[in-house]
């Protein structure tokens, strides 16, 4: 299991930290999200053998989201 913290940008609201929950807590592989709005960042907890930090990456992306 892998711990990462990402910094997202483009967070501004409770409804964007759902969003981004939501959809990468339904990628294969990944155990736990937890988005910080005031932190403008996403710690996700995730089997490496099953997702990759990439496709967690373009999931926010494709969210609408920046991932610095």
């Amino acid at each position: 299991m892998k711990n990462i913290t990402l910094n997202v940008q483009g967070m501004s609201c409770g409804h964007c930290v759902h969003s981004i929950e939501v959809s990468v807590g339904q990628l294969a592989g990944v155990e736990q999200v937890k988005a910080n709005l005031a932190d403008a960042q996403v710690e996700v907890a995730f089997d490496e053998t099953q997702v990759s930090l990439e496709q967690i990456k373009e999931t926010i992306d494709d969210q609408g989201y920046e991932v610095e």
